[in-house]
């Protein structure tokens, strides 16, 4: 599987320690201890050192995508996770390290940047292409809902899936609308995301007791 898709988890990785290059463009502008986290409010609650800022944030999210692609590519049931499913989990780190470039770079360079409108636009397109594909998704134990009566009932795993996937592409659709009307509190992202999450677990377990 990795072999089939080397190019693209080459150029994913590529992309995700571009943030390395720019942070080195502005060395010379940027503070010593920048802010690399924020609240509610766009306003900045968590610092670290610029080499940290620079170097550490992309090559941890490098590490992660490429245990991410080998956890994947050797799953004991990767012949049901389709390639179209294994390119998606590529994507998803490249996207969140230039997401996190475009929150972090501005805001530190003096910028006014609203970083969380940002990241609330980028969370609804993934849950919405995320629960477009879960339906699709067959039994694995790397990705989709992996509970042990899913794992155990196919049709279980199906109805669940199919459920979520409803869910989670009315969920996206939601934060874009809400966010795009200037309404998106953190406490009704929270609320869409609780919902995406228990209700699928919930009709599951629910569907697993009923047929003992």
């Amino acid at each position: 599987m990795i072999k089939a898709n080397i190019k693209t988890l080459i150029i994913t990785s590529i992309i995700i320690i571009l943030p390395i290059f720019i942070g080195l463009y502005f060395w010379d502008k940027l503070p010593d201890v920048m802010a690399t986290h924020f609240d509610g409010n766009n306003e900045a609650n968590g610092f670290s050192g610029k080499y940290l800022a620079v170097f550490g944030l992309p090559a941890l999210l490098l590490a992660v995508q490429w245990v991410c692609a080998i956890v994947t590519a050797n799953d004991p049931r990767k012949q049901n996770i389709s390639p179209k499913i294994y390119t998606l989990i590529l994507w998803i780190v490249p996207a969140v390290s230039i997401i996190a470039a475009v929150g972090i770079y501005p805001y530190n360079l003096g910028y006014d940047m609203d970083s969380l409108f940002l990241a609330k636009l980028v969370l609804g397109f993934v849950f919405l292409i995320v629960g477009n594909f879960l339906p699709k998704t067959r039994q694995n134990y790397t990705i989709g809902i992996k509970l042990p009566w899913t794992l155990a009932d196919e049709e279980n795993w199906n109805k669940t899936h199919r459920l979520a996937g409803i869910l989670w592409m009315l969920g996206g659709l939601l934060i874009l609308v809400l966010t795009f009307l200037g309404f998106m509190p953190m406490n009704a992202y929270f609320a869409i995301l609780c919902i995406m999450v228990l209700v699928p677990t919930a009709y599951s377990y629910l569907m697993h007791v009923s047929k003992k």
